[in-house]
């Protein structure tokens, strides 16, 4: 059985209550809030494992929640429920803090896929922090802060989460696969080529904007691997 604590932010309350009564037969702890400030109130009050955010809210829409959730220093998990399934609104919400997002309508097998996946990477960030480096390179698991020399760097969870792997697998050439398996979750439903993606906003933010040698290498036709 499942022991996590969701938070559902919903204002569409038959889709809220459905989803409710998926998660409570799976296990989970579930509790509802019905526009933006009083998830914001209910988050602030509680302590959750994941919140499943909507995004279009009334009082307080959920791009602004999820940015004062971040703001607060909070790495919860976080799930965006969205209508707008265009490329610059998915990127804009992972940008803006989110962990993942599903498009309405969905399969809740497939959000529950996502939640299952979410946490797992949730819980091995929380039994393995440490203080990584590679180079001049330097990242702190706990704190969840990135230099490169004294240059402090702004990661996206998504982006944090690729770069916690590469580092703990440094030296190592790693498939597209591996990575899309093991930080996106095993469970992940997308475009395969999110990691292309991904790599290319590390290197926006790792290696371009400095002179010290680039970290992240392409190895043709296998994938990737960080190192000096």
């Amino acid at each position: 059985m499942n022991h996590a604590n969701i938070l559902i932010i919903e204002d569409e309350r038959k889709i809220a209550r459905f989803l409710k009564l998926e998660l409570e037969y799976e296990g989970y702890e579930v509790a509802i809030a019905e526009d933006g400030v009083a998830g914001l109130e209910a988050y602030t009050g509680g302590s959750w494992d994941i919140v499943l955010l909507d995004v279009m809210l009334p009082r307080l829409n959920g791009m602004e929640v999820l940015r004062r959730i971040r703001l607060s220093g909070s790495a919860v998990p976080v799930i965006l429920l969205t209508a707008r399934d265009s490329l610059p609104d998915k990127v804009s919400g992972l940008d803006s803090g989110a962990n993942d997002y599903i498009t309405k309508p969905f399969a809740i097998e497939e959000l529950l896929a996502r939640i299952r996946a979410c946490l797992r990477m949730s819980q091995m960030m929380k039994a393995d922090n440490e203080l990584l480096k590679m180079g001049d390179l330097f990242v702190d698991e706990k704190t969840r802060v990135v230099k490169r020399g004294e240059s402090q760097i702004e990661l996206t969870p998504r982006e944090f989460d690729l770069l916690v792997y590469l580092m703990k697998h440094a030296n190592q050439v790693l498939h597209r696969e591996q990575l899309l398996s093991q930080v996106w979750g095993f469970d992940y439903f997308g475009d395969t080529n999110v990691v292309d993606v991904y790599i290319r906003y590390l290197r926006k933010k790792l290696d371009y904007p400095f002179d010290s040698p680039p970290l992240i290498h392409t190895v043709r036709g296998v994938g990737y691997v960080l190192k000096e």
